[in-house]
This record gives C-alpha cells, structure tokens and sequence, in this order.
C-alpha cells in the first residue's frame, strides 16, 4: 500500500494539529487528568489513521479486458436505470452508480482503454451523493471516452463532504484501462453512462472494486 499524492499536505496538516494538540494536552491534564490525556491521545490517534488511511492506494490486480468496461471506484452500486443522458448524448443511456463512502478508498480509474472526447468540470450543489439529483445538480467532472466497441461517459461527482475533485485527464488523451484518471476527496460518488447495447454485470448494492470489478460488457 502506498499512499496518494493528494494526501500529502492533508496529512502533513494532520500530523502537526495531532502533535500539537496531545503536547499541550499531556502538558496540562497529565497531572490533574491524566485518563483524559490518553483518551483524547486515543481519539485524535483514530483520527489521524483515518485520514492516512482516507489516501491509501492497496496492491491489488486490476483487471484487463478490452471487452469489458471496469468499476472506475470502489463503493457500493446505487443506482441502475435507464436515463435520457441530456449533457453530451442526450437520448436514451443506462446509469450506474458507484457511492463512495469516507472509508473507501477514493483513486478513481479509467473504465476502459480510449481517447478521451470530452472532458468538462461543472460547478454546482453539495446534495449527499445519494441525492437523484446530486448527477446533475452537484459539482461534478465529466469525461466522454471512445473506443473501437463504443462510448461511455463517466462523471466524478462532489458529496456534501467531498469538495474537491481532481481530474487528470484532458480532450485528446488515449487513456488505459485500470490506470488512475482522478480522485475525489472525503465520500462522494461517479457515474457510468452506458450506452443501452451494453451488459450491466453489477447488481443493486453490490461493494465492487474500483480497476477489479467488471461493471459491464460490450
């Protein structure tokens, strides 16, 4: 496991406020209170871990497959239906959503090998990203990819936590499959936009894995 470089000043924050905060607390409640110290040392230990653990990147084995488009995040499958897609396609598409939570592990990766025909950042909302309109609404960082099977759009959206989202990608780019194209900070969620011909493989609160999890085929 290593971690990503989008934790590193969060964690170098985090790491001085802890140091900090336990020095000035042993220093003033080790005599008076000194359970209080080491409960507080507990809790803002917990804390800490959390957000270095927050920015892990695990060693898994990502799957490879050119018929096959992959979980671009880790989460929980919230959303399977078909839509009328009204931002680049605008007819008829089947959306999947994968809801990250803050445990997750929040590297987001390219579903599929091909160029990248759109890419756009919107502004917007801070819905809870189970909000149905939180796709449309919240802000959000869409990206169209295009290869010799077909077209998919897949969309980064911000919770009511995460508000900041980084995107690697730009119009142009050939981009591989399984290899990272983004990250979203603290619990949020993205969307797969499917073309209708294409074979949904992930169930209704399904946990997948972000680069391993086949979402669907061509």
């Amino acid at each position: 496991m290593i971690i990503h470089r989008e934790g590193y000043k969060s964690i170098a924050i985090a790491a001085l406020v802890f140091g900090i905060f336990n020095l000035l607390s042993f220093t003033f409640l080790s005599e008076s209170l000194p359970w209080l110290a080491i409960l507080l040392f507990v809790v803002t230990l917990f804390l800490f871990l959390f957000i270095i653990s927050f920015f892990r990147i695990p060693n898994r084995e990502l799957t490879i497959n050119d018929r096959q488009i992959i979980c671009p995040a880790d989460g929980k499958v919230v959303v399977i239906e078909e839509i009328t897609e009204v931002e680049y396609f605008k007819d008829k598409r089947i959306q999947v959503s994968i809801f990250m939570s803050p445990a997750n592990v929040h590297v987001n990766r390219n579903p599929m090998d091909g160029e990248v025909l759109y890419n756009q950042y919107h502004k917007g909302k801070y819905l809870v990203a189970w909000h149905p309109k939180s796709s449309t609404e919240n802000e959000r960082w869409s990206v169209v990819t295009r290869n010799a099977h077909g077209t998919i759009l897949y969309k980064q959206i911000a919770g009511a936590l995460a508000k900041r989202i980084c995107n690697y990608t730009q119009v142009g780019q050939q981009v591989k499959q399984g290899e990272e194209y983004g990250f979203i900070k603290f619990g949020s969620r993205v969307d797969v936009i499917l073309p209708l011909t294409a074979r949904v493989e992930v169930s209704l609160n399904q946990v997948v894995k972000g680069g391993v999890t086949v979402l669907a085929s061509w």
